[in-house]
C-alpha cells in the first residue's frame, strides 16, 4: 500500500458531520470510542485529534489497512489499541481489550479507496485482474472458488439478494455454461460474461452492467451484513448512557439493515393504548437523524466516491435497571 495513500488524496466521507454527531458523546473524562471498519484511520486519526482524552479502538479485517493505520496513527499510539478482526467480532474485541463500555461506535462500511484501487484485489470490474475479492487475505474464500464452485440456484440467490440484479438467472446460468468450458479465474472474463448476460437495452443505461454481481460476489466472500447484523446491536448494546453511534453505509442493503437496527431500539415496545408506558418498553435510544443524511454538493464535488454514502446516527438515552 501506497504510504502517501489516505493523507493526501484520500478524503474521509461526511468527516465534519461525523465528528460533529460524535461530539457530545466524547466530551467526557476519559472516553471510549470503536471504529468498527478502521480502513485508512481518516476518521480515526480526526477523533483523536479532535478529543486529547480519547481512547480509541479500531477494528479492521484488511491486514493492510491495520499496517496504514498503525503508520498513521503512531502519534496517538498510546491512545489506540487497533485490531486485526472482522467486525462482527465486536462483542469479543472490546471484552478483551478491557473496555466493555463504550461512548462512541463508528461504522464506514463497505470497500475501502485502497481495495479499490490496487487492481490485484480483484474488487473492480475496471481492471483485469485475478478474481480475489477478500478483504481479509488469510481467509480461504475467494469470488473465484464462488463463481467456479457454487450451484446455480445458489450463485442466482446471492446475486438477487446480494446485488439486487433482476436478471440474476440470466447471469448465473451462463456462469455455470462459461466456466463448464473454462474456469473463470479473471475480473475481465467475469465482467464480459454478466455483460452478455444482460438484455442490450438494459446496458445502455444504469453503468457498468458487472457492478451488481461484482458487489454481490464482495459481499457473499466477506459475510459483510453477517457482520453487520452482529455488529451493530454489539455496539449499540455496549453504548453507555449519552453514547452515540453513527453509521455511514454505501447501498441499499446496508443501510436497510442500519435503520431496522436503530429504529427496533427507538420505539416504545408497550402494548398499544396504555394510560402510562411501561418503563421496561420505552425506548433505550433517540434517532439523531432524520432519515438518511446525504452528503453535500460540496462534498461531492472534492470526494465523488462519497455519492452513494447515506448516514445515519443514534443516542443511547436509557440503561436497562
Amino acid at each position: 500500500m501506497d504510504d502517501n495513500v489516505g493523507t493526501g488524496g484520500h478524503v474521509p466521507v461526511m468527516l465534519e458531520r461525523v465528528l460533529e454527531l460524535l461530539a457530545p458523546a466524547l466530551a467526557g473524562p476519559a472516553p471510549v470510542v470503536v471504529d468498527a471498519n478502521l480502513g485508512l484511520g481518516g476518521h480515526s486519526e480526526a477523533l483523536l485529534a479532535a478529543h486529547p482524552a480519547l481512547h480509541l479502538i479500531g477494528i479492521d479485517r484488511d491486514p493492510f489497512a491495520i499496517e496504514f493505520s498503525t503508520r498513521r496513527l503512531s502519534p496517538y499510539a498510546d491512545r489506540t489499541t487497533l485490531v486485526h478482526a472482522s467486525s462482527g467480532d465486536l462483542a469479543e474485541v472490546l471484552d478483551q481489550a478491557g473496555r466493555p463500555v463504550i461512548d462512541g461506535a463508528l461504522f464506514d462500511l463497505g470497500v475501502s479507496s485502497p481495495q479499490l484501487d490496487e487492481a490485484e484485489r480483484g474488487f473492480a470490474y475496471s481492471y483485469d485482474a485475478p478474481l480475489d475479492m477478500r478483504m481479509d487475505t488469510s481467509q480461504e474464500l475467494t469470488a473465484e472458488r464462488v463463481v467456479n464452485t457454487y450451484p446455480a440456484r445458489e450463485l442466482a440467490r446471492i446475486l438477487r439478494d446480494y446485488g439486487e440484479e433482476r436478471f440474476a438467472q440470466r447471469v448465473a446460468g451462463l456462469i455455470i455454461r462459461e466456466r463448464a468450458k473454462e474456469a473463470i479465474t479473471s475480473t475481465k472474463r467475469l465482467a464480459d460474461i454478466v455483460r452478455d448476460a444482460i438484455p442490450a437495452a438494459t446496458r445502455r443505461t444504469g453503468g457498468n452492467p458487472a457492478k451488481r454481481t461484482f458487489q454481490a460476489l464482495r459481499i457473499e466472500v466477506n459475510a459483510e451484513l453477517s457482520a453487520l447484523e452482529a455488529a451493530l446491536p454489539a455496539a449499540l448494546d455496549a453504548l453507555t448512557l449519552g453514547g452515540r453511534v453513527v453509521v455511514l453505509s454505501y447501498h441499499s442493503l446496508e443501510d436497510r439493515l442500519t435503520k431496522q437496527a436503530l429504529t427496533a431500539r427507538t420505539k416504545d415496545t408497550g402494548p398499544p393504548g396504555l394510560p402510562v408506558p411501561l418503563p421496561a418498553h420505552q425506548p433505550r435510544f433517540r434517532l439523531l437523524t432524520r432519515g438518511a443524511e446525504l452528503p453535500s454538493d460540496e462534498e461531492l464535488a472534492r470526494n465523488p466516491r462519497a455519492a452513494s454514502a447515506r448516514l445515519r446516527a443514534a443516542e443511547r438515552i436509557r440503561v436497562d435497571d
